[in-house]
């Protein structure tokens, strides 16, 4: 705890986005209204999930947690996120800072393990069908939930422990718009070797082996795919699997091209860009993507609106 100890830096400037203040209001609108979608959105499938029977299936279960998820997500960096575009004084608090990396890295964590958890899921429903119900219990299901949570909240309290044990008594303005791992290195006064080392290995870790599950999952189901006859049967197999194929693209893409490649490699602004992605996008792109081609949760949200509406005129 020695470097721990000298540290004399009790809050971090944040810089934010961008510095033109001709951005600062516009900017704030649009991140304002992606939040309310990724909340809206989100939470729609979480109510459709609940409410329809149709969809109480181990499918459905871990598309809830993913919107739980999403939620959790975009909730830990774009609240701060916004205020730095109406302030003049861009502060986090050292603790606020903590705590801000610690959730953001859990629940992306979670999430990664999740969409190797979901490819699972649906290998089983494409290449065992009539086993399906046998293999994937709730119990399997809850206990696989459960394994994530606990492999993302550990990694991130790695983390967590590895930046904050380092010496801060130098500069600190953090060049990001939220407490990210590679402006807080940049920061240190300590030798960062080990913290940088350790973070490399967990993400490699993480990304490595969720990608390769999913890429050996994807590798069976593509297989069994082709072996299917009919045209119509192998077009209903690939939609049940082409929206989660999609998500995963979509954040290990992202993620692979943020945390690892060199450091020198990439400049500031492009971390915050693709931060922006990750960070902001992804969390309202998940909703998009499971509604937009999944036909069973445009009509449970079709018909959990008509309930809504149904309530209110009663209650008029």
């Amino acid at each position: 705890m020695e470097g721990r100890n000298q540290t004399s830096v009790t809050e971090f400037i944040l810089l934010g986005l961008t510095r033109d203040p001709k951005l600062q209001i516009p900017l704030f609108v649009l991140f304002l209204l992606l939040h309310i979608f990724t909340l809206l959105g989100n939470i729609g499938i979480i109510v459709a999930t609940r409410l329809d029977v149709r969809l109480q299936t181990p499918m459905y279960f871990f598309l809830f947690h993913l919107s739980v998820l999403d939620i959790c997500y975009s909730s830990a960096i774009t609240p701060i996120t916004l205020q730095t575009f109406l302030v003049e004084k861009k502060t986090i608090s050292f603790l606020g800072c903590a705590l801000q990396l610690y959730f953001y890295a859990a629940f992306a964590t979670v999430e990664c393990f999740l969409l190797s958890v979901m490819a699972f899921d649906r290998y089983v429903a494409i290449c065992n069908p009539l086993l399906y119900p046998v293999i994937m219990s709730r119990r399997l299901c809850i206990q696989m939930l459960g394994a994530a949570y606990v492999c993302g909240f550990c990694n991130s309290l790695i983390h967590t422990v590895c930046i904050f044990h380092l010496s801060f008594c130098g500069p600190n303005v953090l060049d990001h718009y939220f407490c990210d791992i590679p402006p807080l290195l940049v920061l240190a006064c300590s030798d960062t070797f080990v913290t940088e080392l350790t973070a490399f290995i967990c993400v490699g870790f993480n990304c490595t082996t969720s990608s390769l599950a999913i890429l050996i999952s994807y590798t069976y189901i593509i297989s069994n795919i082709l072996r299917i006859r009919s045209a119509e049967g192998r077009r209903k197999a690939f939609n049940t699997c082409a929206s989660h194929f999609t998500a995963v693209l979509i954040f290990f893409g992202t993620l692979f091209f943020m945390y690892l490649q060199p450091a020198s490699s990439n400049s500031m602004m492009q971390e915050k860009i693709v931060s922006v992605f990750y960070a902001v996008l992804i969390p309202i792109l998940n909703p998009l993507i499971y509604t937009l081609r999944n036909k069973e949760v445009k009509a449970a949200l079709i018909k959990a609106q008509k309930r809504f509406t149904s309530f209110r005129k009663f209650t008029r």
